[in-house]
């Protein structure tokens, strides 16, 4: 599980080049959206993707944030945990949300593997008492105790830092039949096109509601 000095190099580069959002709304709360592809907005439009469709779901609920996009495609919690020591300072975040661990296992690490990475990146994004939201996944194929690890594992880190938790940030997905699904995944049958987004929205925007709302109380 080892990188590689090139490998961290384009670590940093990416996480120094990648733009923040713009403000929603004049004093509006900093949220770093920090994960892989699902929250970089692989293969969609500029407004199609979880940050943007996001942005605009909070300000129809009348919970308007600067949404600063910290996604980066293929990255995985031990790429993330060195690149949220970049994006903190760089950012400066009120509340942040983490969405990593679906590339952890597509290369089939375990659930062992990604916490202590998970705990470390948590650890530094909630330095200080900030809010934080934890979005898992669910894998959907693999044995069934590897499987088990990972779902045991999203509550149990978010109820360790204080965390807000999304359990399964696919969920909306898979409660359609698979032979319906086309419409909501991209061609690679991996990544959700923009009405999957659209669908995982309305699931995650509550809940990044109440993140906000942390900030207030």
């Amino acid at each position: 599980m080892k990188l590689n000095r090139r490998h961290l190099l384009s670590i940093a580069a990416a996480s120094a080049l990648a733009p923040a959002l713009p403000a929603t709304a004049q004093g509006a709360p900093r949220v770093l959206c920090f994960g892989d592809s699902l929250t970089a907005g692989y293969g969609l439009g500029a407004d199609q993707g979880l940050v943007p469709q996001l942005s605009d779901w909070l300000t129809r609920a009348d919970r308007p944030a600067t949404l600063l996009n910290g996604g980066l495609s293929g990255d995985t919690t031990y790429g993330g945990r060195i690149r949220i020591e970049l994006a903190m300072p760089r950012h400066e975040p009120d509340a942040v949300i983490v969405e990593l661990g679906g590339n952890d296992m597509l290369r089939g690490w375990t659930a062992a593997d990604a916490e202590p990475n998970l705990d470390a990146i948590l650890t530094r994004a909630g330095r200080g008492g900030r809010p934080l939201l934890l979005v898992g996944i669910q894998a959907p194929k693999g044995p069934d105790d590897w499987r088990a690890d990972w779902a045991a594992m999203w509550p149990r880190i978010a109820a360790r830092h204080g965390a807000l938790l999304l359990p399964d940030l696919y969920a909306p997905l898979a409660a359609v039949a698979p032979d319906l699904r086309g419409p909501l995944l991209q061609p690679d049958g991996i990544h959700a096109s923009a009405e999957g987004v659209r669908r995982i929205v309305a699931e995650l925007g509550p809940v990044t509601a109440q993140l906000i709302g942390r900030l207030a109380a």
